[in-house]
């Protein structure tokens, strides 16, 4: 591994310990560093409002990201930011469309609101960005697997981290629903990394915090029966 992939690992265990420690189940050091990538660029848009002192600001960070897609899928010169290079490599490897991660922008542009989202505004937040993000993360691991029930599993996670932390409402049903849908087809053993983190959701909807210890053992029971 790399010491920009090293850095990136290290940026996705500080940041998005459950994501990460799903990717711990990918047993190839490579296929793991390009998972870090996504979770990498998705992090980026996740900060775009977050560190914004207003909307504007916001906007702008995430034009900066739109631009960054526009120089990776021409075949321009990426603008040398880590995680924009190194997306770069990751899309060409791979053959990935632009489509979910221009999705996984649109997504954070509801983020540069301030107010409460509404059960449907959450929904489709948590699609357009974990969604996204987890179909993204499982095409890596598994170019055959459907992304409809990997799309559903990682809302599933979004939509029960908004309920825990009190940035949505009124959600559980919701987030039951997308889990339903999450098992209604079967997710590869090779993909299933990239929904693991969902076998979370139900504790995240029931507003408790979980220890590193109990995250673990939720996911291992989680990959052993293959349904999050």
């Amino acid at each position: 591994m790399t010491e920009d992939a090293d850095d990136l690992d290290a940026l996705i265990r500080r940041t998005d310990p459950d994501r990460w420690l799903s990717s711990r189940f990918v047993a190839d050091p490579a296929a793991r560093a390009d998972l870090m990538v996504i979770y990498a660029y998705d992090h980026e848009l996740a900060r775009a409002p977050r560190v914004a002192s207003e909307p504007l600001m916001g906007e702008i960070r995430l034009t900066w990201w739109r631009e960054a897609l526009d120089e990776i899928f021409e075949k321009r010169t990426v603008r040398r930011q880590p995680t924009a290079l190194a997306l770069a490599e990751v899309v060409t490897r791979h053959g990935l469309p632009r489509e979910p991660l221009e999705a996984m922008i649109d997504g954070r542009y509801r983020e540069l609101d301030r107010e409460l989202m509404s059960p449907d505004e959450a929904v489709s937040w948590a699609a357009s960005t974990a969604g996204e993000t987890a179909a993204v993360a499982a095409r890596l691991l598994d170019p055959v697997q459907d992304s409809g029930a990997v799309r559903a599993a990682g809302q599933a996670w979004a939509l029960a981290r908004l309920e825990r932390d009190g940035s949505g409402s009124q959600l559980a049903g919701a987030v039951a629903q997308a889990l339903r849908e999450a098992r209604s087809a079967p997710v590869s053993p090779a993909a299933f990394p990239a929904v693991a983190h969902a076998s979370l959701a139900r504790a995240y909807a029931r507003g408790r915090e979980l220890s590193e210890l109990g995250k673990r053992l939720r996911l291992v029971l989680a990959v052993a029966r293959g349904k999050v």
